[in-house]
């Protein structure tokens, strides 16, 4: 029996025992995710036929490549792939990098945790303004929820920026758990591309990361953003697994 026990959530029972479960999660961008989570084929198919049947469509799911068997379930429901995501893992050692420490001229790199809310928050809007005009905020990696008041970079700590001519014009947002950081976005200003600024604030930023004792990063890069895939090769990091997104249209 499938029952559907709130608004995000299906439970599958035989015998009263559970046996299966939904959940559905709509992301800000307005789309919604949908997991299942069931040991048995059948279950799945039911409800995933429960999920279909009752949402608005397009559905989404994320599934590591990897597992097959359930990237089979999503399939045999109706989902396709709209896109792929890798995982990199990369040394934060510059012998192994060969990043050179030295920013471009007239470029001034500005230290995790050194810079300036408002500007830090200016430059963030301008980036996210220019992705959306663009490929779409749902093609990034990472979705950044905003904070009550719209800012989408509540904790400056976690940011290095790229200064130049007065104004920000690039970052990198790293998030540090004990040993381990996790590169969550390099963006740089359109006007301001190609300029090696990218790079010079992952040299800072793994630098930084380095000093401090922590040996490797990972970042996630959608295989479709070409300029991330080679910035991210460049430097020796290595493909460690890859992430699908599944639609139902």
């Amino acid at each position: 029996m499938i029952t559907r026990v709130g608004e995000t959530q299906w439970h599958a029972l035989e015998d009263g025992r559970p046996v299966g479960r939904s959940d559905v999660s709509r992301r800000p961008d307005g789309r919604i995710f949908v997991s299942i989570d069931s040991w048995h084929d059948t279950v799945f198919d039911q409800l995933a036929g429960a999920i279909s049947a009752h949402l608005p469509r397009p559905l989404y799911t994320v599934v590591d490549e990897a597992d097959t068997h359930t990237t089979a379930n999503w399939a045999r429901a109706g989902f396709t792939t709209r896109r792929r995501e890798w995982e990199y893992l990369l040394s934060t050692d510059p012998k192994s990098t060969g990043l050179d420490a030295v920013p471009p001229p007239g470029v001034t790199i500005v230290a995790a945790g050194d810079a300036e809310e408002t500007p830090l928050r200016t430059l963030d809007r301008e980036i996210r303004d220019e992705v959306e005009a663009t490929v779409g905020w749902q093609e990034m990696p990472v979705e950044i929820l905003r904070c009550p008041d719209g800012n989408t970079a509540p904790d400056p700590s976690n940011y290095t920026v790229a200064s130049q001519s007065g104004r920000y014009v690039g970052l990198v947002r790293v998030v540090t758990r004990r040993r381990h950081a996790r590169i969550g976005l390099v963006a740089v200003l359109a006007s301001r591309h190609r300029r090696g600024i990218a790079r010079s604030l992952l040299s800072h930023t793994l630098g930084a990361l380095h000093r401090a004792g922590i040996d490797t990063a990972s970042a996630d890069v959608n295989e479709s953003n070409v300029a991330a895939m080679a910035l991210f090769d460049g430097i020796g990091a290595r493909r460690a697994n890859s992430n699908v997104e599944l639609v139902l249209r």
